[in-house]
C-alpha cells in the first residue's frame, strides 16, 4: 500500500467526513508555525451524535488506507473529537464548540485551504 502524504492524508480525511455531511471542512497549514504537527484538518458537525458519526467515518476509513491514529480522544462525547495522525491531527467540532475555542484564529497565520464536497 502506498504511503500519502502529510497534505493527501488532510484531504483523505476531509474528504471522509463528508460522507457523513461534515462541513466547514478546513486544512491548516501549520508546518512553520509549530512543531505539534504539519496539518490540522477542522470539521463541523450539528450535534454530537453528527460529530461521533463523522469522527466514525474519519477513523474507519483511514484503518481501511492503513493508518491508524496515535491518540484519539472525544469519540464518547462527541462535542470535540481529536484524531491525532502524527503529521495531521484531525478535529471533529460540534459547531459551537468550534466557535468558542476558534483554532482558525488560534492559527491565524496559518495558510487555509478549503474542502468542498463537489
Amino acid at each position: 500500500m502506498k504511503k500519502l502524504s502529510a497534505l493527501a492524508l488532510a484531504r483523505k480525511a476531509g474528504l471522509l467526513a463528508f460522507s457523513k455531511k461534515g462541513f466547514d471542512v478546513k486544512i491548516l497549514k501549520i508546518k512553520s508555525l509549530s512543531s505539534v504537527s504539519d496539518y490540522f484538518v477542522i470539521v463541523s458537525g450539528e450535534a454530537d451524535i453528527h460529530v461521533k458519526a463523522i469522527g466514525n467515518a474519519i477513523y474507519d476509513g483511514l484503518i481501511e488506507e492503513g493508518y491508524k491514529p496515535f491518540h484519539k480522544e472525544g469519540m464518547k462525547e462527541g462535542n470535540w473529537i481529536l484524531l491525532d495522525y502524527i503529521d495531521v491531527v484531525v478535529h471533529i467540532f460540534y459547531e459551537p464548540t468550534r466557535h468558542y475555542y476558534a483554532l482558525e484564529k488560534l492559527w491565524g497565520d496559518a495558510p487555509i485551504e478549503e474542502l468542498t464536497d463537489q
